[in-house]
């Protein structure tokens, strides 16, 4: 659990670090420089601290990678001009939740409780007062029904991403390796990172040939210190999301079933909330601070029990 709130902490932090590097170098390139940075960072712990790629488990991780930080990002991407951030983020992270926890029951015979599954529906209730649209606050997009078809993929690269880490854990323990563990987590990152920035660069390779591919803005007369501050948030964007939250994300599923990890990490956009009040003052809503307050009183009960 502990690794868990870590997790939505870290990507809730990472909303604003990648916020300001979409800004700075276009979406298409933040994303792949955010990759290549965390890849350096997981690799180097990887092949020294760690088990690089000998365990029983890497052929699962680079499938999880595939799934969840290819294809779930590419449904992300393709439904935030469709629906809009609100309705985008709550697709992902209300379904991929339910879709683990069936996919993990089904293939892995792991069920939860009955509170449990009581207490990871009251979060994800909370996440669904914060974020759903209304007559007042309405999405500041026109939404298109092809976007709900992008919502649908990456909320399904979410959640089945998450189903095949566990599987890995599984495979993993079977050959009597610790996976339980920070460690095991982030090499399980790397190998889901090195994965996705394989996926990403196919991607931006063909967008490139097809002529689609977004300029980024123009940089040529930015001064140095505006390049090293450019630099610096892609540097961040890379340490915090991938590195840190994965790590963490990936160390608590090597413990906990997905159905308890991804309600947690679906508060991810509650916790931006008083951070993006703090750091570019953002006044939050009534209504967002209702459903926080609904979803972390989940959180506490879900972890009691």
């Amino acid at each position: 659990m502990l690794a868990s709130c870590l997790a939505a902490f870290f990507f809730a932090l990472n909303a604003t670090c990648a916020s300001r590097s979409v800004q700075a170098s276009g979406p298409v390139r933040a994303n792949l420089g955010r990759l290549v940075v965390a890849a350096v960072v997981l690799g180097l712990f990887a092949h020294t601290l760690g088990h690089g790629f000998d365990s029983a488990s890497t052929g699962w991780f680079l499938l999880s990678g595939v799934i969840g930080m290819g294809l779930g990002d590419l449904g992300v991407y393709g439904a935030l001009p469709l629906l809009g951030s609100r309705l985008t983020v709550l697709m992902t992270q209300c379904l991929a939740a339910p879709i683990a926890a069936l996919g993990e029951w089904l293939w892995l015979d792991t069920r939860l409780s009955g509170a449990q599954a009581l207490w990871g529906a009251v979060i994800l209730g909370g996440v669904m007062i914060a974020l759903m649209p209304s007559k007042a606050s309405p999405p500041r997009v026109r939404v298109r029904p092809v976007g709900f078809l992008f919502g649908l993929l990456a909320a399904a690269g979410q959640g089945f991403g998450a189903l095949v880490s566990r599987k890995g854990v599984e495979a993993a323990t079977a050959a009597g390796e610790a996976a339980h563990n920070a460690g095991f987590g982030l090499n399980a990152a790397y190998h889901r990172i090195i994965a996705g920035l394989v996926f990403t660069a196919a991607w931006f390779l063909f967008l490139k040939l097809i002529g689609r591919l977004t300029p980024p803005p123009d940089s040529s007369t930015a001064t140095p210190a505006a390049r090293r501050r450019t630099a610096l948030w892609l540097l961040a964007n890379g340490l915090v999301g991938p590195v840190l939250g994965v790590g963490c994300y990936q160390w608590a599923l090597a413990t906990t079933p997905s159905g308890i990890v991804l309600p947690i990490a679906a508060t991810t956009p509650l916790i931006a909330i008083p951070l993006t009040y703090w750091l570019e003052g953002e006044r939050p809503s009534k209504r967002s601070l209702v459903g926080g307050a609904v979803a972390v009183a989940g959180a506490v009960a879900l972890t009691l029990v």
